[in-house]
């Protein structure tokens, strides 16, 4: 792997080792243009789900400055362009319609969340551009053949996680009976809960199938901001689980309602959450199970070998400097830092910043990953990689992988 780590943090970012944007010749690595690379990206900075994007960012300049520290790509030095969508898709693909069309950026990288992620494959597809993205799950709609997936949940997430998380519970003592489901109406998390199109599979489908009394399924806007409604839904509910189908900090807001009521669920699951703020709850997260690529957990760590455990310290020192509420680098992170090896292999195997031979080469060749090892692309299921993921749990204070046995850092409790 690559060495060392960077600076400054800012809404617009140029993360470099060198010097200003110039040309944007595309070269075949001979070393007659000297002009960084220049990659552009999205980032939610501020808005709903600053909290995560935040993590991405200090993840990629690390990136970054890791890679300009060891040559950079092509003999070049990367420079990495970031623009705060606020939070907003609506804001999303005009940001890369003028990183694209305007600033000229060589790459992109793709933003936080699908909602997103789909609006920046819409303008990548336009242009031919290849899109690295950290966390879009709507596999079925993910069908630009060069649009890479960084976290993968396989080509059937809305099947995969929910029978994932009932084994891993089934495993307690006493395996909950009671299931209630709050669900954000945005793509990803309603998929996994409902299904897409004609493939109805989901949690509510799957829990019916396996004997368990859905108890409560209630829907919501991504916009809502009062949650007294709901918590008070499921205290009445009497659930043994809570199946939180969210991101951001949604899961984070349910339970502060309950708290304010003077309700706690015996059992939360959050599908994608901000992991610092839900971890900040205390007493009322412990327990929390949710899903993950990669917690930094000792036998993870070793498992991922060569320069794991440096980038895990480095990120802990970086992000706790930019006030990360959760500075550790867990999924989140290494989804990011799986997004910017996608692009390294590509331009390496491409020899060329030209994104269709970049694309090709992907394709061909696949990409090595720090975290999740070599990753192959097939375009029958999207690019979708086969998952790598498992179950995490709070635990005295803490995120450990608990699920499956073979990926556990410790017992599911």
């Amino acid at each position: 792997m690559l060495r060392r780590v960077l600076g400054a943090l800012a809404a617009t970012v140029l993360v470099a080792a060198g010097a200003a944007c110039s040309s944007k010749q595309e070269s075949g690595g001979g070393g007659a243009d000297q002009s960084p690379i220049v990659v552009g990206s999205t980032l939610s900075l501020t808005g709903a789900f600053a909290a995560t994007g935040l993590i991405h960012k200090v993840a990629g300049e690390q990136y970054v400055e890791r890679l300009n520290a060891a040559g950079g790509l092509l003999g070049r030095k990367v420079e990495w362009t970031v623009l705060d969508d606020q939070s907003d898709t609506a804001k999303v693909g005009p940001l890369y319609e003028q990183l694209i069309a305007q600033n000229k950026v060589d790459l992109i990288m793709g933003p936080y969340a699908t909602p997103n992620i789909l609006a920046a494959m819409a303008v990548a597809e336009r242009h031919g551009y290849v899109l690295p993205q950290h966390t879009a799950v709507l596999a079925p709609q993910l069908s630009y053949p060069c649009q890479f997936p960084a976290w993968s949940i396989g080509p059937t997430p809305n099947q995969f996680i929910p029978n994932l998380l009932f084994d891993a519970v089934a495993t307690l003592p006493t395996p909950p009976q009671r299931i209630a489901v709050l669900t954000s109406q945005s793509g990803s998390a309603a998929f996994v809960t409902d299904g897409l199109g004609e493939d109805k599979t989901g949690v509510l489908s799957i829990a019916k199938e396996r004997g368990l009394d859905v108890v409560l399924d209630r829907h919501y806007p991504p916009t809502t901001s009062d949650w007294a409604g709901m918590a008070a839904e499921v205290r009445d509910a009497k659930p043994d689980l809570l199946i939180s189908n969210s991101l951001g900090v949604d899961t984070v807001n349910a339970l502060n309602a309950m708290k304010q009521l003077g309700y706690t669920p015996p059992k939360v699951f959050s599908l994608f959450p901000a992991p610092g703020p839900l971890l900040g709850l205390g007493a009322a997260s412990d327990g929390a199970l949710s899903v993950s690529i990669f917690e930094p957990n000792d036998p993870l760590i070793e498992k991922a070998g060569g320069d794991a455990q440096a980038i895990v310290d480095e990120f802990k020192t970086k992000a706790t400097a930019a006030k990360v509420a959760f500075p550790v680098f867990e999924t989140q992170a290494a989804a990011s830092w799986n997004a910017w090896d996608i692009l390294a292999s590509g331009v390496k195997a491409a020899g060329s910043t030209d994104n269709k031979a970049i694309c090709d080469a992907l394709h061909s060749k696949g990409a090595d990953t720090a975290f999740s090892g070599h990753l192959t692309f097939e375009q029958k299921d999207n690019n979708f990689w086969p998952t790598t993921l498992g179950i995490k749990q709070i635990q005295n204070g803490e995120w450990v992988m608990v699920w499956p046995q073979d990926r556990a850092a410790a017992p599911i409790k």
